[in-house]
Order: C-alpha cells, then structure tokens, then sequence
C-alpha cells in the first residue's frame, strides 16, 4: 500500500473516532449489517457483545497505526488468521466480514467524506487484511483449536488463581506468546492469557488468571473452575520472546499476573547454556502481589545472568492478607517500595537493553513514557497490542 492509500484510511478511521459516541455507533451498525445480511455469522460471536465491540475497534486502529509497517503488521495478521480457524471461519466469511465494514463506515461517513478514492483505500487496505488472514489460516494444518483438561487449580490470592491443564496435543507456541481461551458455562467468550511456563511435549500448559471486577470471564476462571473442565486454547499470538538475533542484555518488567509471559522466557532460557543478562522487574500493588516471587528468586540463584528486582506501591499488605511478607535470600534485591515506572526509570535510561512490558495498558504506557522520559529509544521497547 502506498503512503496516500494509508492516509486516506487512516484520516477516514480517526474522522469517525472523533465524533461522539463514535466508535460504539459504528461498530453496533457494522455488526447490524454483518448479522443481517449473513445470519450464519452470529454463532461466532457471543450472546453479550459489549467486549467484541470494543476489541474490533481497537483492533482496528492497532491495524491502522502499523500498516506503513509490513514487516510487524503481516505476521501479526498471519497469527490472527491462523488464531480464527477456532471459530470455523471460512473465507467467504472474511468477504461478508468486509464488505459489512465498508457499508457501515460510507453510511458513517457520509458522502463528503467518502469519496471514491477513500472508497477504493478502504477497499485496498481490507484486501491486504483478508488475504493475509486467508492464507495464513488456509496453509495451517494444525487443530482449529486445543482442548484442554484441568489438572490443577490453585487460588494464590483471592482474585488470583493459577489453573494448569494438560492439552489434548502438544501445542507449540514462542515463551512469551499468548493464546485466546474459553471455558465452560462462557460459550464463545473467548480471552487472552499468556503461558507462565515453555511450551512443552508433554502438552502441559499453565495460566496466571487474575479475576477482573465486573468481567464476564475471569471471575469464572478464578473461583468457579473444577478439575476436569475442559478449556478451549486457540493458535498462539503475539511476537515477545528473546530475540536470538543480537547480543542485546533485556529488561522485563512485569506486573501483576503480566509476570506469566516473562516467567515462561526466563525458564525457557534456564535450559539454554548461553543467555543474555537479564534484569525482571515483578510489580504489584500490595507486596502480596507478588505471589510467584520465590519461583523467581530460585531461577535466580541458579542462573547468574538473571536478576530479579521486587517492586510494590504499598508497603504492607491489605488487612485480608495474612500470609507473611517473603524475604529475598542472601544477595538477592529487596524488595522496592513505589510505582513500578517510576522505580525503573530511576536506575537509568536502559537505553542499552532490549526491553518488554507486560501488564495493564495503563501500567505500559506509563512505564513507557517515564523510560522514554529517560532517553530510552521508543524502539527498543517492546510489548502486546493493547486490546
């Protein structure tokens, strides 16, 4: 695509963004039409479709930002193509799926804004999306998903939970790769969690879930989970693992249960006898927060080029708490008292580091900004999509 074909759709896009209530109008007309004119369609999506709305147009504007970017924004579309087979998704699909955007953005617009030459961009930029996606999942021959069984469900705090299962098949996916997942009595609801351990033979796998306040999923996964439920795993995404290609030491900075697709990097890189030095960074709230600190401790003692760094806002723990707070063992950091961005900016720029960040959005883009703050190049940092 050219640079006026990207401009054209990305002026288009944010020209819609930018009126009231937008975003919402258009994707509730979009899936109007999809829905209307290919009934078919609507048992791949869920019966509540506030959290679909909301993602389509993120994913949107993600896919937007990066199309001058061939080199990220294709795989990524390749992923996400092979990740849709779960759902049954044949490429006819795909066609209904963009001729609906196309009808609900003109109508959006209106005609002054769209133009033939905004009509054929639009169209240009949603060929190069679906055919990207097509062919990625048409030349897997993997499973359209992975059927998991729980094994093992523990609840390390009251809103955390860490739920292992063993896959029908081995699945192979990159240490710091996500996966989409849905589970009993939350039919095609489907969630992202990041493995916390590599992948393996033995078609182990295991999920950090921290409960969201008023999600429709979470809750389900933290406090309502038995042995033997099965899950459904979709194809892994997502691009962060240790880049093999240069000599570059890492940064990691993880919070909360964002620490699962760090703590899969590290313990992939404990079986290999040459390794990067790597900084981690774990964060949380409450210092109880971080529940996987002495798994993390112990890579650390064994593998020199790792240094774990603890890192809370608070002190001491919330009055439900009762389990004492961990201390390091000889050598190791204390644990640091203060917001997670700021405490790593002030050890320096870091500018020397490939760096990834894993946590809310909040959290990212505030880490991001204080260390670019710092002078660390933007390039440098790197992380998921934020939606």
């Amino acid at each position: 695509m050219d640079s006026t074909t990207i401009s054209l759709v990305r002026t288009t896009f944010k020209a819609v963004a930018a009126v009231d209530d937008g975003p919402e109008k258009l994707t509730r007309s979009f899936y109007g039409i999809l829905f209307a004119q290919n009934p078919e369609a609507r048992e791949f999506f869920p019966a509540a479709m506030d959290v679909q709305r909301d993602r389509l147009v993120q994913a949107i504007a993600y896919v937007i930002d990066k199309l001058e970017n061939p080199e990220s924004i294709l795989p990524f579309l390749a992923q996400l193509g092979r990740d849709h087979r779960k759902y049954g998704v044949e490429d006819a699909h795909y066609v209904a799926v963009g001729n609906a955007l196309i009808t609900a953005l003109k109508n959006f617009a209106g005609s002054e804004i769209w133009t033939e030459e905004v009509d054929f961009a639009w169209r240009e930029a949603i060929a190069l999306i679906a055919s990207t996606m097509m062919d990625a999942a048409n030349s897997e021959t993997g499973p359209r998903a992975w059927i998991g069984t729980v094994v093992e469900h523990k609840q390390v705090l009251r809103d955390v939970a860490v739920v292992r299962l063993q896959l029908d098949k081995p699945m192979q996916y990159g240490a710091g790769q996500y996966v989409s997942v849905s589970v009993p009595g939350r039919p095609r609801m489907w969630r992202y969690l990041s493995p916390a351990i590599p992948a393996n033979d033995q078609g182990q796998i295991e999920f950090h879930v921290r409960r969201v306040s008023g999600g429709w999923v979470s809750p389900a996964m933290v406090g309502q989970t038995n042995l033997g439920d099965t899950w459904a795993i979709g194809s892994p995404l997502g691009a962060l693992g240790v880049d093999r290609t240069t000599e570059r030491d890492m940064l990691m900075i993880g919070s909360g249960t964002g620490i699962a697709p760090l703590r899969a990097q590290v313990m992939e890189m404990a079986m290999r006898g040459n390794n990067p030095r790597v900084h981690l960074f774990v964060a949380g709230t409450y210092p109880c927060d971080l529940y996987d600190i002495e798994t993390l401790w112990q890579l650390s003692q064994t593998n020199p080029w790792l240094t774990v760094i603890p890192v809370s806002a608070e002190d001491t723990n919330p009055w439900w708490h009762f389990d004492p707070i961990p201390t390091p063992p000889p050598g190791m950091y204390q644990r640091i008292t203060g917001k997670v961005g700021q405490v790593v900016a002030e050890f320096g720029s870091w500018a020397d580091r490939d760096i990834q960040i894993v946590g809310s959005a909040s959290m990212i883009q505030t880490t991001k900004f204080r260390l670019q703050a710092k002078g660390t190049p933007v390039e440098s940092i790197r992380h998921d999509p934020l939606f």
